[in-house]
């Protein structure tokens, strides 16, 4: 059973711009241990990550992520997202986005599940609210059936993020997570905030980010298999095509 998926401190690195035209674009990604709201979903080995992204200058966006996984013996050992969403700047340097995304597990598809979001954005903050029917899929809606009585398994994900620029093509990254809802009542008891704090470096065409997560609530998870301890991330990352 899926448990959390990644928060992506450092996407904003080298991810896709909404520019002025249309761009298609594809983001690649090493990293030491693939995190998602402070939950590893590598069982705190390396991934390999990429995207092909599609970016409008009506600021529509489509786009497809995969990441390599470890969920255990027997479970997926791929994720593959597909997500949609819209952007657009209302006046002052204040920018709103909704969208969607689904992320699909193709050799366990009772692991598939949707969420909804909506953000808004202004110079160095931005901030996220996301939304789930039915977070983890049927599978954790089975697992909640089976442990509580309760088949909900609704989730809810507010974050709030900051990147500030500094000398020598530095960059400072904070980041603040809360999560929420029946799925965290069912699995855990508990709702549960994640933070992470890193540093960002611009070499060139590459990215690289380095940032210590971690997650404070009653539960913690002290395996390798969706651990939520506190620890240190080290990411590389590219987008094609290059800048001249």
């Amino acid at each position: 059973m899926k448990l959390i998926r990644d928060g992506a401190l450092f996407v904003g690195l080298l991810g896709v711009a909404y520019a002025t035209q249309a761009q298609v674009s594809s983001s690649w990604t090493v990293t030491n241990d693939y995190d998602f709201r402070g939950n590893t979903q590598s069982a705190k080995d390396p991934a390999l990550q990429g995207s092909l992204d599609y970016a409008h200058s009506s600021g529509w966006s489509l786009g497809m992520w995969g990441s390599s996984i470890d969920f255990g013996p027997g479970d997926p050992n791929l994720e593959l997202d597909v997500y949609t969403g819209f952007s657009r700047e209302i006046g002052n340097g204040v920018s709103y986005d909704v969208g969607a995304s689904w992320y699909t597990y193709p050799s366990e598809t009772s692991l598939n599940y949707v969420e909804l979001y909506a953000g808004l954005s202004k110079d160095w903050f931005s901030t996220k609210l996301w939304y789930s029917p039915k977070f983890g899929g049927t599978a954790a809606e089975e697992a909640a059936f089976s442990q509580t009585g309760n088949d909900s398994v609704s989730a809810w994900y507010v974050e709030v993020n900051g990147e500030w620029s500094l000398p020598r093509n530095l960059s400072l990254l904070a980041h603040l997570g809360y999560s929420t809802g029946d799925y965290w009542d069912n699995a855990f008891g508990d709702d549960q905030v994640d933070y992470a704090l890193g540093l960002g470096y611009t070499a060139g065409n590459f990215g690289l980010g380095l940032k210590y997560v971690d997650t404070s609530g009653d539960v913690k998870v002290r395996d390798k298999l969706f651990n939520n301890e506190g620890r240190v991330i080290f990411t590389v990352a590219t987008t094609f095509p290059w800048g001249e």
